[in-house]
């Protein structure tokens, strides 16, 4: 009798467990964000650093959809994270390097989710407002800080930030306690808790300062890297302690009860730094360059309810994010401002693509690159007319031009970048918005020492370590222009 009442009652908790997943509303998934600050495609546990390992980064991955082929939108900063928010490459929106302005014209996957019922929240870096420099607090009225794009709830910085940083609350300025992962984690994991509390869906946008110089960390987060220089050390202390947040964070997720069906998303800004042991797996080049070095990064999908553990050969991008959550929520396509760049990842989830029918652009200062499956062209001087072409598959160290060897491929592709670029540089001059040109109001790209909000900061903040070169700076560009009236 003992035997036959557990028999049925396991079959009992199966059966509701097996109703909770059939309850599961995958169409309105929760969604995170996550974006690290110059971590190389080659910085994780699951390449073999030889000295850096990222247990949680690589659980996630174990439990996920991994990319060997991730791209950031830009070999800089600011650029991502405008592909990110629109799903258009960043000259169409403007940002065309660090420290430029998201035009207020472009539509966002804040906005767009916060329409479908989302409660939205930003945690960190923000860096598309503007100003350059070491991270600030945002002011609560700024134009084009998070508040302007669809989020309800911000806890953010212009730029890069370490330990300690003074942040703002949705404009209320505070320090706060910890390293910038630490941080951003705690209260991205209160906004979640709150959010479960309302019984409301979230997208929580969580981009870190780590690892971005100048490299700070904890004494116990360095440990494991005594035998680097001291600015290695730091640096990858940093990583170890984002590694230690993002496990906080999945762990929070399981605790609350909504793992299951949230999308979690990682991956850098851009390409690794010139670090030892060095941060790009032996691609070429580094931050700021368009090879594979400073473009290629870390990428990762966790979605427990939907997704089944694998690795994906697929070429992708950050400019893929709105499009792919835009798809699974199946929102208009209204809510994306055309051209779009990116394209719908829903299809691979579970199930390889060999070809994917969008090639990826690139387009930075004088240089670009497409990237079409296995192959690559790379401008290496739009102005002079200078193109090389790649197989990444059998070349991932970009080291034998094919132009010569595949004139047709070559040719083609060519073409097909210049067209592309024709495109983008129509949007770049607002042909895309309904008025049909740009605004022509947004802030231009500026320290934020010079900015007149600041200039009521500058005494309280010219003792902080992280700003204390740059005030000493404006303070004496003030006096020079004081002498010369």
């Amino acid at each position: 009798m003992m035997k036959l009442m557990r028999y049925f009652l396991g079959m009992l908790i199966l059966a509701m467990l097996t109703m909770n997943l059939i309850a599961m509303d995958t169409t309105r998934p929760n969604v995170i964000l996550i974006m690290t600050d110059d971590q190389g495609w080659g910085q994780t546990g699951y390449y073999n650093h030889p000295v850096l390992k990222t247990p949680n980064i690589d659980k996630m991955a174990a439990n996920g959809l991994r990319f060997d082929r991730f791209y950031a939108g830009a070999p800089v900063c600011s650029p991502t994270r405008a592909t990110v928010l629109t799903g258009r490459a960043c000259h169409r929106c403007g940002v065309l390097n660090h420290g430029y302005a998201l035009r207020r014209q472009e539509k966002t996957i804040a906005q767009a989710l916060k329409a479908a019922g989302y409660t939205t929240g930003h945690f960190g870096k923000w860096h598309l407002n503007a100003l350059k420099g070491p991270g600030v607090p945002v002011f609560k009225d700024d134009p084009n800080g998070p508040g302007a794009f669809g989020f309800d709830i911000w806890l953010t910085v212009s730029n890069f930030f370490d330990i300690d940083p003074l942040m703002s609350l949705n404009g209320e300025f505070g320090q706060y306690k910890g390293t910038s992962s630490d941080i951003i984690v705690r209260h991205a994991l209160k906004f979640i808790k709150e959010a479960q509390s309302t019984k409301k869906p979230f997208l929580a946008v969580v981009w870190d300062g780590s690892p971005h110089s100048p490299f700070k960390a904890h004494a116990q987060d360095q440990k494991a890297f005594a035998e680097l220089t001291q600015s290695n050390r730091q640096h990858y202390g940093e990583l170890a302690a984002f590694d230690r947040s993002l496990g906080k964070l999945r762990t929070g997720l399981r605790e609350m009860g909504v793992a299951e069906n949230t999308i979690v998303w990682y991956c850098s800004d851009n390409g690794g730094l010139k670090v030892k042991p060095d941060s790009v797996g032996g691609l070429r080049g580094h931050k700021g360059s368009i090879w594979e070095g400073g473009l290629r990064v870390p990428g990762v999908i966790e979605w427990p309810a939907v997704i089944k553990p694998r690795i994906t050969y697929y070429p992708a991008s950050t400019i893929d994010i709105f499009p792919t959550i835009a798809d699974i929520l199946g929102l208009s396509e209204k809510v994306l401002i055309k051209p779009v760049d990116g394209v719908s990842l829903k299809p691979i989830l579970n199930h390889e693509t060999a070809v994917r029918a969008k090639p990826i652009p690139f387009l930075f200062q004088k240089k670009g690159a497409l990237v079409d499956n296995d192959y690559k062209l790379v401008a290496v001087n739009l102005k002079k007319g200078l193109f090389e072409l790649y197989n990444l598959k059998e070349d991932k160290t970009e080291s034998k031009d094919l132009a010569q060897l595949e004139p047709e491929r070559f040719v083609k592709m060519k073409a097909a970048y210049l067209k592309w670029k024709s495109s983008a540089t129509a949007s770049f001059e607002g042909k895309d918005y309904p008025e049909g040109k740009v605004f022509g109001d947004e802030a231009q790209s500026h320290f934020w020492f010079d900015d007149d909000r600041y200039q009521k900061n500058l005494a309280e903040w010219k003792d902080r370590w992280e700003y204390k070169s740059y005030i000493k700076r404006a303070n004496a560009q003030k006096k020079k222009r004081m002498k010369k009236k």
